[in-house]
């Protein structure tokens, strides 16, 4: 009898920090049962073995820096069956994606001796802006159980079982109080669930690690968190971090802005 063949399965790096390829690494003991139910093809962080495509199923980390990388990712896209994103800077451009909101040589010039030898675009954006994306899973980094979850699904031709609610629904499963009531400006009701609410447990709030959630009221927050206290320029810094270019928190940030720019 021949043996079964297995899926295959290949992981790719953009422009990002590899931290969300190391969250699969971090599976540890079910990465093992994981490896026997794939083949892994191409996974640079774990392999230097390399099997041509196509691919069953592809992983992306990182956004689209270059006009290398913009026609690289076409061409993961024909190798793949299904195609998901993993990570801020795969779903919404990531923390380089604050270049957008600046001039991309100015800041050339500052940082490289000889800017010339620079090949960069203007602007980092999410692999969806490219080509077609089958599932985003969103996190800086992403959640290991969420992700196997998601290679699950795919593999199995079902649709993954990730919930789309917000980290407040995370902080009442650990039952833990809400911070905002206790007047610290947090983002949680308008981010996506994944973390487990780690930062409002610990009396902080939530930073925006997993990006906006489906249909934020960023508006209705913001207006909260200037009850608060908070200036213009804390909540436009705030909807500019891991997933500044992600449409609501580029939307909010732009509109405090202008109100800090306008403000006396």
């Amino acid at each position: 009898m021949e043996p079964r063949k297995r899926p295959r399965l290949a992981v790719w790096k953009f422009a990002s920090c590899d931290g969300c390829q190391l969250s699969l690494l971090d599976c540890e003991d079910e990465l093992l049962l994981f490896a026997s139910e794939v083949e892994i093809a191409n996974f640079a962080e774990a392999s230097s073995a390399v099997i041509d495509g196509p691919y069953d199923l592809s992983l992306v980390e990182g956004s689209i820096s270059t006009a290398h990388d913009a026609e690289r990712i076409r061409e993961v896209r024909r190798q793949s069956r299904r195609l998901v994103t993993i990570g801020a800077c795969a779903t919404a451009g990531g923390i380089q994606a604050l270049r957008n909101f600046a001039d991309i040589g100015d800041y050339i010039a500052a940082v490289y001796a000889n800017p010339h030898y620079i090949q960069t675009l203007s602007t980092s954006t999410p692999i969806a802006a490219h080509v077609p994306v089958d599932f985003e899973l969103r996190g800086c980094p992403i959640n290991k159980t969420q992700l196997l979850e998601v290679v699950s699904a795919f593999l199995a031709g079902r649709k993954p079982a990730i919930a789309n609610n917000s980290v407040c629904v995370e902080c009442k499963l650990r039952g833990a109080m809400c911070v905002m009531v206790q007047g610290t400006p947090c983002l949680g009701p308008v981010t996506h669930a994944g973390c487990g609410a780690i930062c409002p447990s610990y009396r902080r709030g939530c930073y925006g690690c997993y990006g906006p959630m489906e249909s934020p009221n960023t508006a209705a927050l913001a207006r909260e968190w200037r009850a608060l206290g908070a200036a213009p320029r804390d909540i436009h810094r705030a909807f500019r971090t891991f997933n500044a270019a992600a449409e609501p928190f580029q939307q909010e940030s732009e509109a405090y802005d202008d109100a800090r720019s306008n403000a006396s």
